[in-house]
């Protein structure tokens, strides 16, 4: 397994011998509502479009997840798994081969990775966005995705996991509170799942955030505070820090598939 993460919540995953585009911002800014005053986002270099995708999966249809500039530069051919909002930004844009997937469905990339969707990340007051439970068939071998920390117990079934991308640190706004859940979410996660390795996402290395609600976003909690805590707990999991743009491999044992 190869994993190259572009920053944010976007990563190329080369599973299986596919290669899965998830929540994608390549090029261009990020802005909110066409109003950079409230949120901008922008990169001090814009990431060049991979050579092969075979798949782009969409856990969220907000822009930082669902992002048009990006989405409008890929090839429209390509097909997408999405949950439903994402499902309606890629229609709009002309995409032609779209699987919008509910809690518990999944879908099958070329026999050989099953993406089933599961509960993630709650939007506005009612809305419940999608997690990924990524299998590759031929070993075993499972990942899970989840961009904001609201993991929900119905994912205890899946376990183990071998690999968890998932936010580590929290980030927080004044008086909401944390909008990003890391540090204990992702500790009960790893309790949970007991993976071999996670991948922190969310969190930006590189990303400058402009705006009013941008400078008002604060990170709270380290790579080197969260490692301890698992050692606190006695998880064996390991951290695993990744440069945007890097493409790196992640080896595992291959699991005896259940019969």
């Amino acid at each position: 397994m190869y994993l190259t993460w572009f920053d944010g919540n976007s990563w190329l995953l080369e599973i299986g011998n596919q290669s899965i585009l998830l929540d994608p911002w390549l090029v261009g800014n990020l802005v909110f509502g066409d109003a950079e005053w409230f949120f901008k986002g922008s990169r001090p270099q814009e990431h060049a479009i991979p050579a092969q995708i075979d798949l782009i999966l969409l856990s969220q249809g907000l822009p930082d997840h669902a992002h048009k500039p990006t989405l409008q530069q890929l090839d429209h051919q390509i097909p997408v798994v999405a949950s439903p909002t994402a499902a309606k930004v890629v229609q709009e844009l002309g995409y032609t081969s779209i699987t919008s997937l509910a809690f518990g469905e999944s879908f099958t990339l070329n026999n050989q990775v099953e993406i089933q969707a599961v509960r993630g990340s709650t939007v506005g007051y009612n809305l419940v966005e999608n997690g990924y439970l990524i299998t590759e068939l031929t070993s075993g071998l499972k990942l899970y995705y989840e961009p904001h920390g609201n993991h929900s117990p119905e994912i205890k079934q899946f376990a183990p996991v071998d690999v968890l991308i998932v936010p580590i640190i929290d980030i927080t706004l004044p008086v909401v509170g944390s909008f990003i859940k890391g540090r204990n979410k992702a500790l009960e996660l790893s309790q949970w799942l007991q993976p071999q390795v996670i991948l922190p996402t969310t969190a930006s290395k590189d990303l400058i955030y402009e705006g009013f609600l941008g400078k008002l976003q604060n990170p709270e909690g380290t790579i080197e505070e969260f490692r301890l805590l698992l050692k606190q707990n006695n998880l064996a999991t390991q951290v695993m820090e990744t440069t945007p743009g890097d493409r790196v491999e992640v080896q595992l044992p291959k699991r005896s598939l259940a019969i």
